[in-house]
């Protein structure tokens, strides 16, 4: 069964840092288009970042571009995201996905429940920031 599992999320302060890993088992990474959306409670699903299976592009949503990266490791066959400057508004469970494009992992969807289009994703990784 394919699987990914994300971990490293947690409680921080506003302006710290927090690198999230996702680990794929019985597929590798580089097979799909591979990132991570986000839902925070009571609001859609927001895309994150994304690295193209297509073209190796990378991309990033407006609100976490200069502050977020992303990066693969395909001999640990693990995609992870560090996050700097940590905001409130980051707080959300974080979620990673692999799917044929970056467009289906990087909609920004009203109904948060949505997997459409996703061939894979994780059960998540709860990241909350406060002071």
């Amino acid at each position: 069964q394919l699987q990914l599992v994300e971990s490293g999320g947690g409680l921080v302060q506003p302006g710290d840092s927090l690198r999230l890993s996702c680990a794929a088992s019985e597929f590798t990474l580089d097979d799909y288009s591979i990132g991570w959306f986000r839902q925070a409670p009571g609001k859609g699903r927001e895309g994150v970042s994304c690295i193209s299976s297509q073209n190796g592009n990378v991309y990033y949503a407006e609100s976490v571009k200069g502050r977020f990266t992303i990066s693969r490791d395909n001999a640990k066959n693990t995609l992870d995201l560090q996050m700097n400057s940590l905001k409130p508004e980051d707080s959300a469970t974080y979620y990673c996905a692999a799917a044929d494009f970056c467009s289906y992992i990087l909609a920004d969807l009203a109904e948060s429940t949505s997997r459409k289009n996703l061939e894979v994703w994780g059960q998540g990784t709860l990241v909350t920031v406060s002071s």
